[in-house]
């Protein structure tokens, strides 16, 4: 998974969890891609702090997915509903009712993951 990716799928489900400095720092560093030195400046700490700072959301978050794994069943149950989606598109046997009944029972249960 491409690291900015991820940073920013941890952070939409942990990032609650960091303190509000940490979520500042992080999100505008992963969201934003503002340098150390720019967030050096906007927030009045040294370079390294923002890099220490950066460092340990990073593996306060990565710890949390250990633990709990809600986005790798969120990515699971995301590709399980494409797929889903998918058979019912090609079945033939589905009347267009029910195809319509189950396309959008999917699409909601994307659209609240």
């Amino acid at each position: 998974m491409d690291k900015i990716f991820e940073r920013g799928l941890l952070f939409d489900f942990y990032g609650e969890l960091l303190t509000e400095h940490q979520q500042k720092i992080y999100s505008d560093a992963v969201f934003n891609d503002l340098s150390l030195s720019e967030l050096s400046e906007e927030v009045g700490i040294s370079r390294q702090a923002i890099h220490d700072i950066i460092k340990r959301c990073d593996k306060q978050l990565s710890g949390y997915e250990e633990k709990l794994h809600l986005v790798e069943k969120f990515q699971n149950i995301k590709k399980e509903a494409y797929k889903l989606n998918e058979f019912v598109e090609a079945e033939s046997s589905i009347d267009e009712r029910a195809k319509e009944v189950i396309k959008n029972g999917l699409l909601g249960i994307l659209e609240d993951i």
